[in-house]
C-alpha cells in the first residue's frame, strides 16, 4: 500500500513538472540559496548506492578516478544538491570553456571587453562546436589574470582552496603559450563537479553576472553541436528537452556536464572520469542518475 503511494505521489510530481515549464533564467521571487546549503544527504546516499551497483564505476570512485554532482531542480522550492568526490579537482579538457564564457560576459559587462559579432562568434564556436581557435582567441582578449579574478570573484566561488579548488583556464587551447596553472595541483584546465554544478545553478537562477548575461549565456549553451556523451543518450530518452551542456576529453580524462529543462526532467548533471572507457561511462551514466531523482521522490 505505502509503495503505492510513493507511486503516486511521484507520478502526480511528474504530471505538475510537465504542465507548469518555466523559463529560464528563473524569476526569483526571494533570495537564491548557496548550493553549498542545498545539500541533500538522502540524495547523496541514493546517488552513491546506485553508482557502486556498477562494480567499474564503484572501483573509480574508491580511487578518486570519478566524480559526480547532481542538481535536482523539479521543486524549484526546494532544490537538492548531492556529490561523490565533488571537491576533488581533475583535468577537464575543454569543460572549463564555461570560465572564459563567463569571464567574458563579465568583462562586456564591465565594458572591458567590446561586444562584437566576432567575439559573439567566436563564444558560440568555443561552446557549442568546443572549437581551440575559437577558444585561444577569448583566451588572448581576456588574459589569464581577468580569468583567475572572475573565477574568485566572492560573487561566485568557482575557484576556492578551501572548496578543494574548481574551475579554472591556465592555458591557450594551442600548442604555445604561456601557461598559469592553478595553484594546489598545477593543473592547466580544471574542474571540481561541485564548482561546475554550481555554475550551472547559477546559471540557471540568473546569477552569473546578471539576469540578462545569464540569458545571453543560457542561448549560447543551448543545442550543443556535438551529439556525444551525455548527449547521445539524453537525445533518445528526453528528446523534448532543452539541454545546455558543456563536455571535454583529452587522452583518458573525460567530462561532461549538463543543465536538463524539459517535460518530466529538470536537473545539473557533472560527471568526470579518468579512464579509457570514459565515453562510455558518460553515455551510461545518464539513466542510473535519473534513477536516483525518481527514487528520491518516492521516499
Amino acid at each position: 500500500m505505502l509503495k503505492r503511494i510513493s507511486f503516486i505521489i511521484a507520478a502526480l510530481c511528474m504530471v505538475q513538472l510537465s504542465l507548469a515549464q518555466p523559463t529560464l533564467p528563473i524569476a526569483k521571487s526571494e533570495e537564491v540559496k548557496p548550493l553549498t546549503e542545498l545539500h541533500s544527504e538522502k540524495l547523496r546516499k541514493l546517488l552513491k548506492t546506485e553508482l557502486c551497483n556498477n562494480p567499474t564505476w564503484k572501483r573509480l570512485i574508491n580511487n578518486k578516478k570519478m566524480t559526480v554532482g547532481l542538481v535536482d531542480l523539479s521543486d524549484l522550492n526546494n532544490v537538492r544538491y548531492a556529490g561523490i568526490n565533488d571537491d576533488h579537482m581533475m583535468y577537464a579538457a575543454s569543460l572549463p570553456k564555461i570560465a572564459i564564457l563567463l569571464a567574458a560576459m563579465d568583462a562586456m559587462e564591465e565594458g572591458v571587453l567590446e561586444e562584437t559579432p566576432e567575439v559573439i562568434e567566436d563564444l558560440t564556436l568555443m561552446i557549442r562546436k568546443s572549437n581551440n581557435q575559437a577558444s585561444t582567441r577569448m583566451i588572448d582578449r581576456l588574459g589569464y589574470d581577468r580569468i583567475e579574478a572572475t573565477l574568485r570573484n566572492p560573487k561566485y566561488k568557482l575557484y576556492d582552496e578551501e572548496e578543494g579548488g574548481g574551475l579554472w583556464v591556465g592555458k591557450r587551447y594551442a600548442a604555445g603559450g604561456l601557461r598559469h596553472p592553478e595553484p594546489m595541483k598545477g593543473l592547466s584546465h580544471a574542474a571540481t563537479t561541485r564548482q561546475v554544478s554550481n555554475f550551472y545553478y547559477m546559471l540557471a537562477m540568473g546569477e552569473l553576472v546578471s539576469k540578462e548575461r545569464s540569458e545571453q549565456m543560457l542561448e549560447i549553451m543551448v543545442d550543443p553541436g556535438l551529439h556525444h556523451k551525455f548527449v547521445n543518450t539524453l537525445d533518445r530518452i528526453a528528446p523534448k528537452a532543452k539541454l545546455y551542456r558543456k563536455s571535454g576529453s583529452w587522452r583518458n580524462y573525460h567530462s561532461d556536464s549538463a543543465l536538463v529543462w524539459g517535460p518530466n526532467r529538470r536537473y545539473i548533471i557533472v560527471v568526470l572520469v579518468d579512464d579509457a572507457y570514459g565515453e562510455q561511462i558518460m553515455r551510461r551514466v545518464v539513466r542510473p542518475l535519473e534513477n536516483v531523482i525518481k527514487k528520491s521522490h518516492q521516499l
